[in-house]
């Protein structure tokens, strides 16, 4: 073993300080450690200190060649734990404790002097909310590739109809184009819980200590500055006990989730034998180890379920931090793999949406068929009815018994004899059953938030002027 080597063996207190003069407990270290989870915070750790040493610098509470050691031995002690060249040790507990060890092997005592006027407690909380950052930047990316894909379709789609549904019973005629922005305009609006989540987050708290700041003459605002935060975070008890930026990107996720699941059940309706509505392309499909006729949609089934651990994930951050005292407690260790799995978990929902999005095949000709009910257009006939004078609710009634008349006779409302119309209401007429036509119907429905291909269309410029101005070619 070189000295250089022997240097970073943790003593027998591990990561504790010299406070203690044995190991601790086999079992109890395994259940204190959480470098097997912390490890993804390696990179915002070291740009952290890196951020720390050159203040401390700044202000001269170190030398600057120290500070330009720590710098770049930082760096090396990434690149090594990166690529795997050197494991991690989990008698060091930490991430944090992992990096400090190895740098003091590397470059001695200037590695010591890093931790001045720095706690475990504000590094860890900066390191977090630095993945927050980096995490949010990505999600907010993602949505923005899904919105892109629906944006396509449903210009692509603006004109073709389908029944819209409530309790999942047809109700009215809509567009394709209308249906899939729906989505779109769901994930824009966690698009932006996503954006006002990151803008509480970017606060530093470094410089808080372990709890009460530090009597030694550091600038919060330049370590702040140089990790891209929008200021330092204004009370030492709160930031180093803060957990509520990963229940608040966590809750993004899960809500985010639940909207996916909206869709993933859609796709699975869609894509059975009885809807016929689309197909889901064989790349994002499995078989069956029995049927070999099988073309199961097991994406959308996994988007359907999702939400169910993201959901999980945002109880078990708020339970975590229940009834905790001012300021850290251990038990905030227990927030880091709730938070993780969430980010994690969202990335890889949104990563599949694009290529998902772009591979369904629509079965047109059958939406439309369904669309053509004359049943759908019972509320439109009731508007024309309107449009004529007529209360609304008288209207409703006329329909109601027209409806009804139709039932008896084991006809569709269309197909009334019109002979059989002037005894269910003298304002009815050949005439009036026109409206009962779905292309009329939809067409007529301009109105912003409507769902006629003019209005779709108009949608879809929205939202590609949008989408351009952040940088994506529709």
């Amino acid at each position: 073993m070189t000295k250089k080597d022997s240097d970073s063996v943790p003593s027998p207190s591990g990561g504790r300080g010299a406070r203690f003069s044995t190991a601790m407990d086999d079992a109890a270290s395994a259940l204190n450690a959480s470098v097997s989870f912390d490890r993804r915070l390696l990179w915002d750790d070291v740009r952290g200190s890196q951020a720390h040493a050159r203040m401390l610098a700044a202000v001269g509470l170190i030398a600057a060649d120290d500070a330009d050691k720590i710098v770049s031995g930082l760096d090396q002690v990434a690149g090594e734990f990166d690529r795997g060249e050197r494991a991690l040790d989990p008698a060091l507990e930490d991430i944090h404790m992992n990096v400090e060890s190895r740098l003091t092997a590397l470059i001695g005592d200037a590695g010591r002097r890093l931790h001045t006027a720095r706690s475990r407690n504000d590094q860890v909380a900066t390191d977090l909310r630095l993945h927050a950052l980096r995490a949010a930047t990505a999600i907010i990316a993602g949505i923005d590739g899904a919105r892109v894909a629906l944006c396509r379709r449903a210009r692509q789609h603006a004109g073709d109809l389908l029944p819209g549904y409530t309790h999942l019973q047809r109700a009215q005629a809509v567009t394709l184009g209308h249906h899939l922005l729906a989505y779109a305009e769901m994930l824009g609006r966690d698009r932006g819980r996503f954006v006002d989540a990151a803008r509480r987050a970017a606060e530093c708290p470094l410089g808080s200590g372990a709890l009460a700041a530090t009597g030694l003459p550091i600038d919060r605002q330049r370590t702040s500055d140089a990790l891209g935060f929008r200021g330092p975070t204004r009370n030492s008890l709160d930031a180093v006990s803060d957990r509520d930026f990963a229940a608040e990107l966590a809750f993004a996720a899960a809500l985010m989730g639940v909207h996916l699941s909206r869709f993933g059940e859609e796709l699975v309706l869609w894509s059975t034998t009885e809807f016929g509505f689309a197909r889901l392309g064989e790349g994002h499909c499995s078989g069956s180890s029995l049927m070999p006729q099988k073309r199961n949609p097991d994406i959308a089934e996994l988007l359907r379920a999702k939400p169910g651990r993201l959901i999980g994930d945002v109880v078990a951050l708020l339970t975590i931090s229940k009834g905790l005292t001012l300021a850290y407690n251990k038990d905030l260790q227990e927030t880091q793999e709730p938070f993780y799995d969430a980010i994690e978990t969202a990335q890889v929902s949104l990563a599949v949406l694009p290529r998902l999005i772009a591979g369904l095949e629509f079965k047109v000709e059958r939406m439309k068929a369904a669309a053509d009910d004359p049943a759908l257009g019972a509320t439109d006939l009731a508007e024309h009815l309107v449009s004529r004078g007529m209360p609304f609710r008288r209207a409703h009634e006329i329909v109601g018994q027209l409806v009804k008349h139709a039932e008896g006779k084991g006809v569709s409302v269309r197909d009334v004899p019109v002979a059989d119309l002037p005894a269910i209401a003298p304002e009815l007429s050949s005439e009036a059953l026109g409206a009962l036509d779905a292309v009329r119907a939809v067409n007529a429905r301009t109105l912003v938030g409507g769902p006629a291909p003019a209005q779709v269309i108009k949608e879809v410029e929205r939202l590609e002027a949008e989408l351009s101005t952040l940088g994506f070619e529709i």
